[in-house]
């Protein structure tokens, strides 16, 4: 596969997303000759307090920043297509908190309809060449589909479903994936099992779902525990959640390339 992969990480709320995204930016990092971007696409904006990388600017503060100079009352009106992409691209960079070859961008409060819809579209084009100074890009979604009507991860390459061991978990992962077929072109999707608190749980899942299941994890108290407190997960301990998300990385991420 040319270009980067490009990760979305979506499923309902509660199932632990943030933290899935942010222990498989992790582990895709400990590569240093990789280069990997975080992206937080949820308007709580939990993946840079699970990063603890600073949150400076969001994309949607650099957008409202553009619409102002682009009306008359910024005086930025007569620019052309090209120059609002570089100045979109000057602005992104800048946007960027960065831990060696870890990289931070928060997208912000979601995208609304309007009269903007062109320059939504040009700040896509620039998420775009973002992403390919990455050779890896980590998506944290928003909970549920609407991301997806909206086509925010329409060049995504992988789409990891995340679920419990819940029926609606599985059935909203399911409803993602069809959604996401329709508007994304991505090449590669799969099922994690996450919050994993009894044996038969996994071989539960797989029995009731189309989907194929990646990977699993169990319920770990010390991941509970960092989240609870506000912890970095990069500084979570070895132990079972790191073994899963490495197994993750290597089966699902980097030889399903």
């Amino acid at each position: 596969m040319s270009g980067p992969v490009i990760l979305s990480v979506c499923g309902k709320g509660g199932v632990g997303k943030t933290s899935i995204s942010a222990l498989l930016s992790r582990v895709l990092a400990e590569d240093p000759k990789k280069r990997v971007l975080a992206i937080d696409a949820d308007p709580a904006v939990g993946l840079a307090t699970a990063l603890d990388l600073p949150v400076a600017r969001t994309v949607d503060d650099i957008r409202n920043s553009l619409i102002d100079r682009l009306t008359d009352k910024g005086g930025g009106g007569g620019r052309d297509k090209a120059a609002v992409l570089a100045e979109l691209d000057y602005q992104l960079a800048e946007a960027l908190a960065e831990r060696d070859n870890l990289a931070f961008l928060a997208v912000g409060r979601p995208e609304t309809d309007g009269c903007y819809c062109r320059l939504n579209a040009f700040l896509k084009e620039v998420i775009a060449q973002t992403a390919g100074r990455f050779d890896y890009v980590v998506i944290d979604g928003e909970a549920g589909i609407e991301q997806v009507n909206r086509r925010v991860m329409e060049r995504i390459t992988h789409l990891l479903l995340v679920t419990d061991a819940s029926v609606k978990g599985r059935r909203v992962a399911e409803t993602i994936e069809d959604v996401a077929r329709k508007m994304t072109g991505f090449s590669h999707a799969g099922l994690f099992v996450n919050q994993v608190r009894d044996q038969g749980d996994v071989p539960a899942v797989m029995a009731d779902t189309r989907l194929t299941v990646v990977g699993s994890m169990a319920d770990d108290p010390v991941l509970h525990r960092f989240d609870r407190e506000g912890q970095s997960l990069l500084g979570l301990p070895e132990g079972p959640s790191l073994d899963a998300l490495r197994l993750l990385a290597d089966t699902f991420v980097r030889n399903a390339t």
